[in-house]
């Protein structure tokens, strides 16, 4: 999907805060993506990263396009610093109304490791950072009566994915986002969760060999590999008021690669191989 050339304003007057924002290069990450379609539609934007200097090649892209945002960095693993990237943006924007969690690595855990320095890197990263970051937002939200917190999973946490500490991290932020439902609800802050499966970002471009590129698009019901975009568009809706009435959901954005068995991901293979000799 290219990126978004017209916008409908639907965040018009919105403030919000995206962690991870930042990417290498002219590559276009998750994070990314997200801060600029929010941008796009009229929200103003809170880039935060642990590099400053990634962070400012987003901020530059909103701003050519017109977009007012502005960088914050630091250590989201930190409390000081979750509640500093907070009170910088009501500081400059005066309120903040959408928070996307999207901070995430996926380092490997062996599960004989001689310490478990790694298993807690990757659930301060994952699920810590996401938790501390909607204790300072939630209160912020509250002031205004209403709010969207949205956690960037993966469908590593919907399916067994092989990888011990990242698939359980994942799966808590589902979890995550359905208690703030019930314990924020009544104060008007809606929770979801979107988990991207098979999304092409300069990552995975930088790890999977074009032939493991084409195993991921041939076992999906598509037959497509997404991109950073349609989990921003994604993260749109859930942000705006479209989504009123949308709280504790836990959306895969995967071409339905979590909804098929072994089976049926046998033989969509074997259709494509058929359909390409």
């Amino acid at each position: 999907m290219p990126q978004p050339t017209q916008y409908n304003a639907t965040l018009a007057g919105k403030v919000a805060l995206v962690t991870g924002a930042g990417t290498d290069g002219d590559g276009i990450g998750i994070g990314k993506a997200i801060a600029i379609v929010l941008a796009g539609e009229g929200a103003r934007v809170c880039l935060v990263d642990r590099d400053a200097e990634r962070a400012e090649q987003t901020c530059a892209t909103i701003q050519d396009m017109g977009g007012e945002a502005f960088v914050a960095a630091g250590d989201v693993t930190a409390r000081a610093d979750c509640s500093r990237f907070v009170e910088e943006t009501l500081g400059r924007y005066g309120r903040l109304d959408i928070l996307v969690n999207n901070v995430g690595v996926a380092t490997p855990v062996a599960l004989d490791a001689e310490d478990e320095s790694a298993w807690s890197r990757v659930l301060d990263l994952n699920l810590t950072s996401a938790m501390l970051m909607s204790r300072y937002a939630v209160a912020a939200m509250i002031r205004n009566g209403a709010g969207s917190i949205i956690n960037i999973s993966s469908i590593a946490g919907i399916r067994a994915h092989g990888s011990l500490a990242y698939g359980p991290s994942k799966a808590a932020m589902a979890a995550l986002a359905r208690e703030l439902t019930v314990l924020y609800g009544r104060q008007g802050i809606r929770a979801n969760t979107v988990a991207p499966g098979h999304v092409l970002t300069p990552l995975a471009q930088s790890l999977l060999p074009e032939e493991m590129r084409a195993k991921r698009r041939n076992v999906g019901p598509l037959g497509l590999e997404g991109d950073a975009w349609d989990i921003a568009h994604a993260v749109r809706f859930l942000a705006s008021d479209e989504a009123r009435f949308v709280t504790g959901v836990h959306l895969p954005v995967d071409g339905g690669v979590s909804e098929i068995g072994p089976m049926a991901g046998h033989a969509l293979i074997e259709a494509d191989a058929r359909a390409t000799h």
